[in-house]
């Protein structure tokens, strides 16, 4: 695209988008239809985009943006409380809960001007607001009005699942809470169940976190699971496991819950985590020639492309893995197969994902608790041998890695605090193919909780320094040494 065309994108109204015919139509501004977007105007195309609420999407408005500006405030809450440990003394914590979820706010209204529709008009890229419905397979309609197109990327997102007749807060609604609840019952026990759980219990907020399987975070590492219910219960959070919400009913401003345990707890709100789901109503997917899968989201394949070759999607709209960070890659994907016409696949298998927790959560590749059954090796550094950890007295954790038989590193998993940096180093070793004596010969700065990665697999290139055709040569060369000495 021209410096002339790019100063000519600007926001449009359905009547000046209905006039062209557009090289890519990106339906949603979330992080998939940002990236995608820009993408295209990067590689010349004239590209329009369309949201019906707010550019950013969920992880600038109600999801990664508030909740971990909302983590800090309560880290720092529990830091100060916790401070004895290291010979200070705070002797009292105030929580003023007004000015966190300001705190909050002004952190969202800082970013909020990246993806606006001014600043995406200096990346050449045209928007467009409302709501968009597929009337054919390459044109839709935007308030009535007929938008044509050449090729289009659905980013449309997904949305909290609610559980029937129970009032309930979930990431998208919390943020709206003026005071903060002093008692708070979480349903569900993923990563975004465990991170406010244990954010409003630091806060001040008697919380109850029931989740219906044997462990918390159950996508994770056994052993992490085990450490972060540890962290929540110590936090004051009363996790119950195995335990489903059977009934639940609201007066005088408080919920009382009955739990499939037998028990009841009575909390002022309820907050629901229990996942999230697509939901295409609208959408006009089937007049485009769209499919949905058998759960409902977009059925796309490694290329992101659906049953219409002209359209593809990206972000939470499909079943692909269901980050932020997925979500601009993959819709950067999309856009780039879109437009040049390349076949581009989505990279499952090296995904980084990170629950931010205290102590984090953080993973890539292979498990380590899957190791055994595909015969590849762990090789571990608990954190308690760490000295950065030691010298924070923050020693509850590990570091993981995973090794075929070639010495590559196709997985690990960390928990511990600033988990989610450390893994940055790891998650590139395993995307690369990486060996564990390749990453052994890197110099690390020391002490930092990276070490940990590092001395693992240090201790497993020493090791294979002990063992076969290496060790032979070893001796060989000690003895030649020896000798001419």
């Amino acid at each position: 695209m021209t410096t002339a065309s790019r100063r000519r994108a600007r926001p449009l109204t359905p009547v000046e988008a209905g006039r062209a015919v557009w090289d890519l139509v990106v339906v949603g501004a979330g992080s998939a239809g940002l990236v995608a977007a820009r993408t295209a105007a990067v590689l010349g195309a004239r590209v329009l985009l369309i949201e019906a609420r707010g550019f950013g999407g969920e992880c600038l408005y109600t999801g990664c943006v508030p909740s971990k500006a909302l983590i800090a405030a309560a880290d720092a809450a529990q830091d100060a409380r916790g401070a004895g440990r290291l010979g200070i003394h705070v002797d009292e914590v105030r929580v003023d809960f007004a000015a966190v979820m300001a705190h909050v706010k002004r952190a969202i209204a800082e970013i909020e001007p990246v993806d606006s529709p001014e600043t995406l008009a200096g990346s050449g890229v045209f928007t467009l607001r409302g709501r968009a419905r597929f009337d054919g397979p390459r044109s839709l309609v935007v308030e009535g009005v007929g938008i044509r197109f050449r090729d289009a990327v659905v980013a449309t997102g997904s949305s909290p699942v609610v559980p029937e007749g129970v009032e309930v807060l979930t990431n998208e609604t919390v943020w709206d809470l003026e005071t903060l609840p002093d008692s708070l019952l979480v349903l569900g026990g993923g990563a975004i169940g465990c991170e406010l759980a244990q954010a409003f219990a630091r806060l001040g907020s008697r919380v109850t976190l029931v989740h219906r399987g044997d462990r918390v975070l159950p996508k994770e590492d056994p052993d992490a699971s085990a450490l972060v219910v540890a962290a929540l219960r110590a936090d004051g959070v009363d996790v119950r496991l195995g335990t489903t919400l059977d009934e639940a009913t609201r007066a005088d401003g408080r919920t009382t819950a009955r739990l499939s345990d037998g028990s009841t707890v009575v909390a002022e709100r309820v907050l629901a985590a229990l996942g999230r789901r697509v939901d295409t109503t609208g959408l006009g997917l089937d007049a485009a020639g769209v499919a949905l899968d058998d759960s409902g989201a977009i059925a796309v394949d490694r290329t992101l492309a659906t049953s219409n070759p002209r359209i593809r999607a990206a972000g939470d709209a499909t079943p692909l893995p269901r980050f932020t960070h997925t979500a601009g890659m993959f819709g950067s994907i999309a856009a780039t197969n879109a437009v040049l016409g390349l076949s581009r696949r989505a990279r499952l298998d090296d995904v980084p994902r990170v629950t931010f927790t205290a102590p984090e959560v953080a993973a890539v590749g292979v498990s380590s608790a899957d190791a055994a059954a595909s015969g590849l090796r762990v090789v571990e550094t608990a954190h308690h041998d760490l000295d950065r950890a030691i010298a924070e007295g923050r020693t509850a954790g590990f570091t993981r890695l995973v090794v075929d038989r070639r010495g590559r590193v196709v997985g690990a998993t960390i928990v511990g605090p600033r988990a989610g940096e450390s893994l940055g180093e790891l998650s590139t070793a395993v995307s690369l193919g990486l060996t564990v004596r390749a990453l052994a010969g890197v110099l690390h700065a020391y002490p930092t909780y990276s070490d940990a990665g590092w001395n693992a697999a240090v201790r497993d290139a020493q090791g294979a320094l002990r063992r076969g055709a290496v060790a032979a040569v070893i001796r060989l060369l000690r003895r030649v040494r020896r000798r001419r000495r």
